[in-house]
């Protein structure tokens, strides 16, 4: 299993200063729902009126007031994934969006530190890519099924057992893992980035599923590794087949990560990016998200009159992030995440080519 680097005790006895020592910790707010509050995030409750009960939003207001005036006064900018709760999605982050989408945005924000609200990888990436800023994670615990599949060892192994083949990775790994890579992908461009290369034999890895339904799309032949997301793996053919059933309207957008049965059935299959413009672009009636149910309500607050049906799986890493964790983290300035040098450059390498790959 991958680990997340962060700052270490061998660091600290070589006189490495933690973040917390270059930018100094807050003493903790008052948290309270005073009318003051109440009133200076009236506007934000709306955005998640459908999703949080009115009785319930004095609990939240107090930690979403704070974090946003903590975060000014820090010059952070907050990240947050797609698959984080409407609280954390509407009401305190800056910048919104699948995994890479975060990455790319975070090197043109105006902060010196940026809190990711995603999993490890996600906090990975945004360093590789943002190497002179502070990236923290308000829960180092924040892991990936589909990341923790494979190791760089792993990698190399294959590249002994598969001599001479491109190896294209997932950006839902370590660096560790993208250090050991030709070019990473995402779920939209993993086709463009496989058929980039001459060779007629392409690794396509960790997630099985992705590589399979790539295979569907190219002549090239897609070696893969059986690393999988456990939140897309749940779901099966039969259980959309039911839906359908009971409502032949309803239209099924899948994620590539499911499996291809289950793309199979669907009336679209994109990545998270394209799951979400397709629903703003085309607006159905009845729609059922093949993802992560966070997502679905996400969205949900931005469309008019369509009717979202959740067969809700969560995922456990991403909803170890909450509003009570990134008020600390920006209060203590912690969890740094840190890449080794050594791998550093070869995994934001891995990364700047296919950013920078013509398709």
């Amino acid at each position: 299993m991958t680990r997340l680097q962060t700052r270490t005790a061998a660091q600290a006895r070589a006189g490495v200063m933690s973040a917390a020592e270059r930018f100094g910790v807050m003493e903790r707010p008052e948290l309270k729902y005073t009318p003051a509050v109440a009133r200076e995030t009236a506007h934000l409750y709306e955005r998640v009126r459908q999703h949080i009960p009115e009785i319930e939003w004095p609990v939240y207001a107090p930690y979403v007031h704070a974090i946003n005036r903590i975060k000014k006064e820090r010059g952070a900018a907050i990240l947050a994934h797609n698959y984080q709760t409407p609280d954390i999605f509407h009401c305190v982050a800056d910048i919104v969006g699948d995994s890479l989408q975060l990455a790319r945005e975070a090197t043109l924000v105006d902060a010196e530190i940026i809190v990711q609200c995603g999993v490890h990888f996600m906090a990975e990436t945004s360093k590789l890519l943002n190497p002179e800023k502070t990236v923290l994670i308000p829960d180092v615990k924040a892991g990936c099924s589909l990341s923790e599949s494979i190791t760089g060892a792993d990698v190399r192994l294959l590249r002994e057992r598969y001599p001479g083949v491109p190896v294209v990775t997932y950006v839902n790994t370590s660096a560790e893992v993208k250090a050991e890579t030709d070019i990473c992908c995402t779920s939209s461009n993993a086709v463009a980035v496989c058929e980039s290369f001459a060779s007629d034999t392409v690794l396509c890895i960790p997630d099985e599923y992705l590589a399979m339904n790539v295979a569907k799309q190219t002549k090239k032949k897609i070696l893969t590794w059986k690393g999988h997301c456990e939140v897309h793996e749940r779901f099966t053919a039969d259980e959309l087949l039911a839906y359908k059933e009971a409502d032949p309207t309803i239209e099924i957008i899948g994620h590539p990560e499911c499996h291809p049965d289950v793309i199979a059935v669907c009336d679209y299959s994109g990545s998270t990016a394209g799951m979400i413009n397709y629903v703003k672009d085309t607006r159905p009636a009845r729609v059922l998200l093949v993802t992560e149910c966070s997502m679905a309500s996400n969205v949900q607050s931005e469309v008019e009159g369509v009717d979202f049906i959740k067969p809700c799986n969560l995922c456990p890493h991403m909803k170890r992030i909450t509003l009570p964790k990134i008020l600390d983290s920006l209060l203590g300035m912690t969890e740094e995440v840190l890449v080794d040098p050594a791998i550093a450059g070869r995994a934001r390498l891995a990364v700047e080519r296919m950013i920078n790959l013509k398709n």
